[in-house]
């Protein structure tokens, strides 16, 4: 199954990691470090065309990538109990 994440961007729903919201998860110096090494190490696709809400962290034959995303985590979490399929 695929999930649209934001803009014109579908993930395989395997290949989520994890979906984080932008204003909790940056107040920790963790989060903080985490979203600087993946900037550095090129992983973040930016997805956003206005205030990011969360981020989605993907991995894929080994390559993880973090998209920026202008979508709530809730709204990512519905979509993904939606009993519809994206092809």
């Amino acid at each position: 199954m695929f999930l649209h994440i934001g803009s014109d961007v579908v993930a395989r729903s395997e290949d989520i990691i994890g979906v984080f919201d932008m204003d909790n998860t940056t107040i920790s110096v963790r989060d903080r470090e985490f979203l600087s090494n993946a900037q550095r190490c090129g992983e973040v696709v930016n997805i956003c065309d206005d205030l990011p809400k969360s981020y989605v962290v993907t991995s894929y034959d080994g390559k993880s990538s973090v998209y920026i995303s202008s979508v709530s985590t809730q709204t990512i979490y519905k979509r993904s109990c939606s009993k519809k399929l994206i092809f």
